[in-house]
Order: C-alpha cells, then sequence, then structure tokens
C-alpha cells in the first residue's frame, strides 16, 4: 500500500508504504530529489539522488514514511552536497551523528511524518532557506529547455552550471534532464496519451528512443510503468 500528500513546505512531498512479507520488491524510478525516510526496520535513513531505478523492499514486512524534498532542496536541509549522496541509501546518523539522531529516533516513532517535517522546516529556516538556483535549473529544465539554454538563463557558464548541478541535484544538467524529461512523458502517458504523441511532446526523436531512454533509467520499457 502506498499513499502521498502535500508537506510542510513549497514542493515537498510525504508519503507512506507498507509492505507485506514475500512482496516484491517496488520499483522506485529516479526523479531528482533527496528522501528523509523512516523505516519500522532501519530507522532513520537517507535516500540519495538516483540515477536508475531503485528496488526497495521485498522479503520482510516493512513500514516506510518518507518526505520527499525538492529538487536542489536536500544540500540545505542535510547540510551535505546531494553527489555525496548519489545512487546511496545512508543511515541519518552518519550524517548527522549518533546522538543527535538517538534523540530524533525516541520522537520519530510515534509520529513520524510530524516529526520529518519538522526537522526538514527547522534545518532549512537555519540554512536560510534553499538556494533559489536548484528551483531555477529544475523548472527549465523540466520545461523542456536545453542545457545550454538553462545556463545562458540562469547566467552560468556550462562548467559552473554542471558543478551546481552536482553539489544541487546529485548529477550534471543532461542527467537531470532526462530524469524530469521521463517523469514528464510517463505522466503524460498516464494520462492516456499515446505514446508516440508522447515521444513528439517531450522531445525524443520518435517512441522507440522514448523506450530506449525509459528502459535505461527505469529498468523496463515505459509500457510496465502504465496502468493496466
Amino acid at each position: 500500500m502506498y499513499g502521498e500528500r502535500p508537506a510542510g513546505f513549497a514542493g515537498a512531498v510525504l508519503w507512506s508504504s507498507a509492505t507485506t512479507a514475500g512482496a516484491a520488491p517496488t520499483r522506485v524510478l529516479p526523479d531528482g530529489c533527496v528522501d528523509l525516510l523512516w523505516s519500522s526496520r532501519s530507522g532513520l535513513v537517507v535516500a540519495g539522488p538516483d540515477r536508475s531505478a531503485h528496488l526497495s523492499g521485498g522479503g520482510t514486512a516493512e513500514h516506510w514514511v518518507g518526505l520527499r524534498l525538492p529538487p536542489g532542496t536536500g544540500p540545505a536541509v542535510l547540510g551535505v552536497p546531494a553527489v555525496e549522496l548519489r545512487d546511496r541509501r545512508v543511515p541519518l546518523a552518519d550524517l548527522w551523528g549518533e546522538r543527535d539522531v538517538a534523540r530524533l529516533a525516541e520522537r520519530v516513532e510515534t509520529a513520524p511524518a510530524v516529526v520529518l517535517t519538522e526537522i526538514a522546516v527547522r534545518r532549512l529556516r537555519a540554512a536560510g532557506g534553499p538556494d533559489p538556483l536548484g528551483a531555477r535549473i529544475a523548472a527549465a529544465l523540466a520545461a523542456g529547455a536545453t542545457v545550454t539554454a538553462t545556463a545562458a538563463e540562469t547566467g552560468l557558464d556550462p562548467r559552473t552550471l554542471h558543478r551546481r548541478c552536482r553539489h544541487l541535484f546529485g548529477y550534471g544538467p543532461k542527467t537531470l534532464a532526462r530524469i524530469l524529461r521521463m517523469g514528464r512523458a510517463l505522466a503524460l502517458a498516464r494520462a492516456g496519451t499515446p505514446l508516440a504523441e508522447v515521444a513528439a511532446r517531450c522531445g525524443y526523436a520518435d517512441q522507440a528512443h522514448l523506450t530506449r531512454d525509459v528502459r535505461d533509467l527505469a529498468g523496463v520499457p515505459p509500457t510496465a510503468l502504465l496502468p493496466r
């Protein structure tokens, strides 16, 4: 079972998931985000930005509650560059220390959604808010802008844009653009748009290009990710 809802600040999403013993793993697609997680088995964990699909769970019963931070917000909340967390699942204690996380763990088990949101809001406030450049870059690339156009829009040279993207998102702008384009394409396809039209609207060369790109990022073709 899975559900999600808006969190306590712009762009953040609270989600929860419960799996039963013996359930098949869940395919989590890359989305340019960092998640602050609580697991009934693992405690407080950070899920870094993925470059390809991550298979989560499977085997034993587990309850998850997560706070998905908007793209580019992770470093302000967690205090480390996103690239250091790329393709990783890291105990929060490794970032903040055993003592601080132990105090949080005492509260989070009774109200994980509330505590995760409180943590993020407090740390964002202490950091002076997220870097506004992250939202600008993500918005431009999500709208289909090229990397060159995004660099010009943000007033950065290509090398600086690449460096800032690695810090904010965990990977360079080309990878982020591919991931955001896949998200845009799947949203259209799930709304009933034919895949050939999706490919044209999202800037793929053709439907075969769309299928190859989704398979590369998600591990399966787009048809496997659509409602049956």
